[in-house]
């Protein structure tokens, strides 16, 4: 007989998925099976294992992908075959979630479970649009509801089953997916004696690049979401705590708040990028359009080492991260260490080169001032009888190469540390879809290769819209992006990762004070 396994019902928060606790991340990176809800992002499902089972269960107003009778038989036959399970929701599994449901399933069946509380919406979508639910000075004490009637309850005109002459009590009034049935919570409210002056708020989105608030009063506020065409999921908050967003909002007022940011950095390396551009307010669309592989043969590579080791180069020129992380792995294969560049120089273009050969013990000789191939020809003086090693990628431009041989140098032996190849079909149709459609603002690229492979994937390039931004991390990549029509608003001109987004800030501030 099969040993039963485990079901773990995790709280993924509220959107922000570095929300999610670290209970939760782990239990979500260990599960065999992975039940999510509909308000669960990509990000979080990235933590999951690559051959965990995904399956969707989401639910949203009048349509269920399954019912919660079947969600409740799935988690325990999942368990029951012996698998560990994540029921990944949204929020806080006992916040209006479900959770407690779920629970007296799999105790009704014998299986194990684990209860992983979320961050609740309640709390973070108003603390995100700068509302704190509590206030020595306004509020101390706050009430959480759902203004959606459960089928077969009571109807709208029985108030939604809700108390409304103790809520209007409250200080903090906080209402959960209560947009559709606005009008009635209002008119609830001031029925029960709240003043048609109270302050309120929506937010919906939040925690989110997508987060939008609206704010108006008690008497107003449902006219307010009309207006805007604000529609589900919001949070409403109801009491003078939402006048306090004026002097404490803090998170869409971050300079990229709102941008979809489309990231062309290998999967690898997409993770710094895409956290600096969640910093700033930005929603990061992580496309890959290279990968990086080890390249088809190792015998050159290795072969380089084996000189290195005899003290047969004067110089080694790295040329990027990659290169160092390749070479290193092939130093100790050998059984070899940083001993071997004894005697000899070391040069990396740009800082994050640099730092990665001292992660090493290895202090560069030569990081020249300007971030790009050409610049070490100016800064490295003669070469007269020098030989220098080039542990490059396979699609190297050759101008470093042969810039050192001018310059004197006897040999430069350029070796393919690693190779550069093609990705991110598979996500081909669905960013050409949101580039048609206007939902991504800005495209980075880091590299002459991310241009090339991303016209070749959306083959043939669509036009941009009216208003989208391409950015690129230096003149190389921007010459490279023109060549292949694309417009280029944003060369950065420190060539790293902060340079092209404090470049982008910069530009997208300009613009809008413009």
């Amino acid at each position: 007989m099969t040993d039963v396994g485990m079901v773990h019902l995790i709280g993924g928060g509220p959107g922000d998925p570095g929300l999610i606790t670290v209970r939760g991340r782990d239990r979500l990176a260990e599960a065999d099976v992975v039940l999510y809800d509909r308000l669960i992002g990509d990000e979080l499902l990235k933590i999951a294992r690559p051959d965990a089972e995904l399956i969707y269960v989401g639910k949203s107003a009048h349509k269920h992908k399954l019912s919660q009778a079947e969600i409740n038989d799935l988690l325990v036959e999942k368990a029951r075959a012996g698998r560990r399970v994540a029921r990944l929701k949204g929020g806080d599994p006992f916040v209006f979630g479900r959770g407690g449901e779920e629970a007296q399933a799999l105790a009704a069946a014998g299986v194990p479970f684990e209860v992983v509380p979320g961050i609740s919406s309640p709390i973070a979508a108003p603390a995100y649009a700068g509302i704190p639910v509590t206030h020595r000075d306004v509020a101390s004490n706050f009430a959480v509801v759902t203004g959606h009637r459960r089928k077969g309850g009571k109807g709208a005109d029985e108030g939604l089953g809700l108390n409304w002459d103790a809520l209007a009590e409250m200080d903090t009034l906080i209402v959960l997916m209560g947009v559709g049935n606005l009008p009635i919570i209002t008119r609830e409210l001031l029925a029960a004696g709240k003043p048609p002056e109270t302050p309120a708020a929506l937010v919906r989105w939040g925690t989110t690049p997508r987060q939008q608030t609206v704010t108006g009063s008690l008497a107003t506020i449902a006219e307010r979401a009309e207006e805007e065409g604000l529609r589900p999921p919001a949070v409403l908050i109801v009491g003078g705590v939402a006048d306090l967003r004026g002097e404490l909002s803090w998170f869409d007022t971050r300079p990229l708040f709102g941008l979809r940011v489309l990231v062309t950095r290998p999967r690898r390396k997409a993770g710094e990028t895409a956290a600096r551009l969640r910093e700033l307010g930005a929603e990061p669309i992580l496309f890959p359009t290279i990968a990086i592989q080890p390249p088809e043969n190792w015998q050159p590579l290795d072969a380089a080492v084996a000189d290195l080791a005899r003290r047969d180069y004067d110089w080694v020129i790295f040329t990027s991260t990659n290169g160092v992380r390749f070479f290193w792995e092939r130093l100790e294969e050998a059984g070899l260490d940083a001993r071997a560049f004894g005697g000899v120089r070391l040069a990396a273009i740009g800082p994050v080169t640099a730092e990665a050969l001292r992660e090493h013990g290895l202090q560069p000789d030569l990081v020249p001032g300007q971030y790009v191939a050409e610049a070490i020809l100016d800064e490295i003086g003669r070469l007269s009888g020098k030989r220098v090693l080039l542990p490059r990628a396979n699609i190297a431009r050759p101008a470093l190469a042969k810039g050192l041989l001018e310059l004197g140098a006897e040999e430069v032996d350029e070796v393919s540390a690693y190779q550069t190849v093609p990705a991110g079909r598979e996500d081909a149709e669905r960013v050409r879809e949101m580039l048609a459609g206007g939902e991504i603002d800005v495209l980075t690229f880091t590299s002459s290769s991310t241009v090339r492979n991303f016209a070749a994937a959306m083959e043939p390039l669509p036009d941009l819209p009216e208003g989208t931004t391409v950015a690129c991390i230096g003149p190389i990549t921007a010459q490279t992006a023109r060549a292949w029509g694309l417009p280029v608003h944003v060369s950065a001109e420190e060539h790293t990762i902060p340079g092209l987004v404090g470049a982008l800030v910069e530009y997208l501030t300009d613009e809008r004070d413009g």
